[in-house]
């Protein structure tokens, strides 16, 4: 196996998003659980450049770092009171979340190690942004403009949701 400057890069990326990942999950402290989620959709958004997949990239450091992590900002610090934690974890719960882990684990290597996949060699590139943009307005049968539409409802349901909360106060 040849060691090239994208296996280490993409090593690199994905030790970061792991660690960055289990941090996010595991601190007590919700406006930290909040900015390693940010760190994570950062370092996929590096993978994406990496695969010169520079539109992904870009709405996934527009979109996704961007405008979710300030609204998960927002409605933290809007419906939080200082210095909230998260409560002590029951070890029956730590438990039964470690045994689902290690569970899920188990069964991603099994199918990666008993089944054989295609040697397929992976083009970089991408397609142009009109193609593109026509599959996200699309409304036949590969299209996304419906997903598009729910997403945009959720968040202003989101929105509204923590304005009503913030409002209680």
């Amino acid at each position: 196996m040849n060691i090239t400057l994208d296996l280490i890069v993409f090593v690199v990326l994905a030790l970061f998003i792991v660690v960055s990942s289990i941090l996010a999950v595991s601190t007590k402290r919700i406006l930290r659980a909040a900015t390693y989620l940010l760190f994570v959709l950062i370092g996929t958004a590096g993978i994406y450049f990496q695969l010169n997949y520079s539109f992904l990239g870009a709405v996934q450091l527009l979109v996704y770092a961007g405008g979710i992590t300030v609204l998960y900002v927002f409605s933290i610090l809007l419906t939080s009171s200082e210095g909230d934690q998260a409560e002590k974890l029951k070890k029956g719960k730590f438990l039964a979340g470690l045994v689902s882990t290690l569970a899920a684990l188990g069964i991603c290597l099994f199918v990666m190690l008993k089944h054989k996949f295609l040697n397929q060699v992976f083009e970089h590139g991408e397609l142009p942004v009109k193609e593109i943009g026509g599959a996200l307005m699309s409304t036949e049968k590969y299209g996304y403009v419906l997903p598009f539409e729910v997403i945009s409802v959720l968040l202003l349901a989101c929105i509204i949701g923590g304005i009503l909360i913030a409002r209680k106060r």
